[in-house]
């Protein structure tokens, strides 16, 4: 019931995708850590604090696995006659072959053209269904008068006693909120800032920061469009997550319909993939001090260690509930709590010591992940303003600073982090500036002609439809192309003054 507002409201979160390029990934690349966590430990000289980090990422990205085992296999079971359990026992197999064969390289490879796939049937499905809608403008019309789901087009979506929101304030708060804390994840975490260290140089993070942005709110704009003209043939699917399934078996042409699936299976076995290595290496890399070992032998270790952590995964699957969304929402947001506040102060605070480090780690993780296990369990409820996600990341914050006060950082730690501040030499090159400062653009254009779409094609229909001035929904849209322009241009003269020093 919230269709309009995922469609109109600004991309907040992606473009953390640039402002965690610009503050912390590239810094990151600069360590030339192998882990995100190694990063953490070189940085204040600790492994007990590289442990903690590692702690994390078993955590997060070992139930991010099973929720994307539970997706595969449960995809499987829609197009496939197979029962859910064989079909988690075949989907394992896939990617965990895969994974402890391609190793990080072939990873990334699959994931580029996952995506492309995934991406490229999804528009075609959308083109489609607004096509046997009666186009853009006819198919917003008809969704805003839909009885069954009223208000399912404006700014704020459907609300009141019986909806999930109790008013258009109470879900804007809680949209913005989630926003800033998935930005957070997008800036840190370890699936996205752990790509920045294989990065050839500095100018292909900050590149891929400004295309991540784009990509990530055009297929968001795909997915909820398709998703929500579905609505007119069938408004009433339960759960919710077999929507696009939905449109791919009875809706689609059977090539386009059997692609879409195959996308969307190659999505979630893609993402699995990334988890597992990520988690796998974790282990190996990150929760014991290092030894001498040979390539070959930490190499052995790592696939042991992924396959380890599969079976874990696998054997939780079989018992635990499918609840896709409110499985990543659980998992997925302690990053913004545990590591946000530490990850951003390891480049720019002088006064973060490596105690203060570990227990704003080991803080914001636990008042994220506790109160919200509290309220799932239903044992409390808490005001939408002191969401887990907000808990952790002030506790955090908090005991960094209190914490920070009782020590000094010793002078390694000092003279790392000045070392993170240095430009290195190869990455002032003309050639390489001037490609990348023309990124940015593309941010100003795509921003643009989203907000142009929007007045042409959603604002008449929606005012056609509901009789209404649509003001609401004319700021709501107008806040787009203010922050996004803002954030490229911010960007292009970051890297212009940066790297363009002789």
């Amino acid at each position: 019931g919230q269709a309009g507002p995922y469609l109109l409201w600004p991309g907040i979160a992606a473009t953390f995708y640039v402002w965690g390029a610009l503050f912390f990934g590239r810094y990151l690349r600069r360590s030339r850590a192998l882990t995100v966590a190694e990063f953490f430990g070189q940085r204040f000289q600790s492994q007990r604090v590289q442990t903690m980090a590692g702690i994390t990422i078993i955590f997060g990205l070992g139930g991010y696995l099973l929720a994307v085992t539970q997706g595969a296999a449960y995809l499987l079971t829609q197009v496939a006659d197979v029962s859910y359990h064989q079909a988690l026992i075949i989907s394992w197999l896939g990617y965990t072959g895969f994974t402890l064969y391609a190793g990080t390289r072939g990873v990334i490879i699959t994931d580029t053209l996952m995506f492309l796939l995934f991406t490229s049937m999804a528009f075609a499905a959308l083109v489609f269904l607004v096509d046997d809608a009666g186009g853009l403008s006819q198919a917003i019309f008809e969704l805003a008068q839909l009885p069954e789901k009223p208000d399912l087009m404006s700014w704020k979506g459907v609300t009141g006693e019986d909806a999930a929101f109790s008013s258009g304030a109470h879900f804007a708060f809680w949209n913005v909120t989630l926003a800033l804390a998935w930005g957070l994840v997008y800036a840190v975490s370890p699936w996205q800032s752990s790509r920045y260290l294989v990065a050839r140089d500095e100018h292909v993070v900050l590149r891929a920061a400004l295309i991540a942005a784009i990509c990530v709110t055009f297929l968001e704009v795909v997915l909820y469009l398709g998703g929500t003209v579905v609505n007119l043939s069938d408004p009433g699917i339960e759960p919710s997550h077999q929507v696009m399934v939905y449109a791919a078996r009875e809706l689609l042409p059977p090539l386009l319909g059997a692609l879409l699936l195959a996308g969307i299976m190659a999505a979630a076995l893609s993402s699995a993939s990334t988890f597992m290595s990520l988690v796998g290496f974790s282990v190996s890399n990150d929760l014991f001090p290092k030894r001498a070992i040979d390539e070959q032998r930490m190499l052995r270790i790592s696939r042991w260690t992924m396959l380890g952590i599969g079976l874990v995964s696998l054997a939780v699957a079989f018992v635990a509930p499918v609840d896709l969304f409110w499985l990543v929402y659980f998992v997925g947001t302690l990053y913004a709590s545990s590591w946000g506040p530490v990850a951003l102060m390891s480049v720019w605070s002088k006064r973060i010591t490596a105690d203060a480090a570990f227990w704003g780690i080991l803080s914001g993780f636990l008042f994220n992940v506790g109160p919200k296990a509290l309220e799932t369990l239903g044992w409390i409820s808490l005001p939408i303003w002191l969401d887990p996600i907000l808990l952790g990341g002030l506790v955090s914050l908090l005991v960094i600073l209190l914490v920070s006060r009782l020590d000094r950082p010793t002078d390694a730690e000092q003279r790392y982090r000045e070392q993170l501040h240095v430009i290195p030499a190869e990455d002032c090159v003309p050639g390489k500036l001037l490609t990348t400062a023309r990124i940015p653009w593309l941010m100003v254009i795509y921003s643009l002609g989203l907000t142009v779409v929007y007045l042409v094609y959603y604002l008449p229909p929606f005012r056609a439809a509901t009789g209404q001035s649509a003001t609401a929904e004319l700021i709501v849209i107008s806040f787009g192309p203010l922050l996004w322009v803002f954030t490229a241009l911010f960007a292009r003269r970051t890297i212009l003054r940066q790297y363009g020093k002789p």
